[in-house]
C-alpha cells in the first residue's frame, strides 16, 4: 500500500468502525443510563426522608446495594398496576389525580406528563394509527398520527388532528387537515411508521397484511 493511499484507507476504516460501534454504543450508554437513574430512586428517597437509614459512600452519594433499587421499582409497579383495578385504589387515584389537576402550577406539568405517557401506552394510545398526510403541498407527504378523530370543539367537524413528527427528535407539529388529505396506512406497523419518520426516511419498514 502506497503512502498516498494509506491516510484515505484509515479514513475509511474508521468510518466503517464508526457506523458499527455508534449505534452499539449509544443504545448501551442508554440502556446503562436509565438502569442507574431508575436504580438511584430508591436510595436517593430513603436518604432524603432519614438520612441515618443509609450512610454516604466516597463520592458523597447515597450507598446503594447495585440493582436493588431497580427490582424495588419494578416491583412497586407491578404492585400498583396489580391493585389498581381496585375499587378503593381506583378512587384513591381519582381523588389525587383531581388534586393534582386542580393545583396551580402542578396541573400543568401533571396533565402534561399524564398525556404524553397515555399517547404512548395505556388504553388511550394516541399514536396507533399511521397516516400519510398532505400539508405543505398536494402531492407533497408526511407520516403522521391521527390523534383527534372529531375537532368539533373546535367547529371543524370536517377535519382530523394529524401528529406529525420531526427527524431525529421526539418533537412534532400538530396540524388540522380534512379528511381527504389523510390516507390510512394498513401494512405498516405505527411503531414502524413511527421509527421511520424518526430516522429520516432510513429505517427499514416491514409490510403487514392489511
Amino acid at each position: 500500500m502506497s503512502s498516498s493511499k494509506l491516510p484515505r484507507t484509515l479514513v475509511r476504516l474508521f468510518l466503517q468502525g464508526l457506523l458499527i460501534l455508534a449505534p452499539i454504543s449509544i443504545t448501551i450508554w442508554t440502556v446503562v443510563t436509565v438502569f442507574y437513574w431508575i436504580d438511584g430512586i430508591l436510595p436517593n428517597l430513603v436518604h432524603t426522608l432519614a438520612p441515618n437509614w443509609i450512610g454516604l459512600d466516597q463520592f458523597g452519594l447515597p450507598k446503594r446495594v447495585p440493582g436493588l433499587g431497580f427490582v424495588v421499582f419494578i416491583g412497586i409497579a407491578l404492585f400498583v398496576g396489580y391493585i389498581s383495578p381496585s375499587f378503593i385504589v381506583s378512587r384513591l387515584v381519582e381523588l389525587a389525580e383531581k388534586l393534582l389537576e386542580r393545583t396551580p402550577g402542578i396541573k400543568f406539568i401533571y396533565s402534561t406528563i399524564k398525556d404524553f405517557v397515555e399517547a404512548f401506552a395505556g388504553n388511550k394510545r394516541k399514536f396507533d394509527k399511521a397516516v400519510l398526510v398532505s400539508v405543505l403541498q398536494p402531492e407533497v407527504w408526511q407520516i403522521g398520527f391521527i390523534t383527534q378523530e372529531s375537532l368539533h370543539e373546535f367547529d371543524m367537524p370536517e377535519f382530523v388532528a394529524v401528529y406529525v413528527p420531526q427527524s431525529y427528535g421526539f418533537a412534532g407539529h400538530v396540524y388540522f387537515v380534512k379528511r381527504d388529505r389523510v390516507r390510512v396506512l394498513t401494512d405498516i406497523s405505527s411503531a414502524d411508521a413511527m421509527k421511520f419518520a424518526i430516522s429520516g426516511g432510513v429505517a427499514e419498514v416491514e409490510e403487514h397484511g392489511s
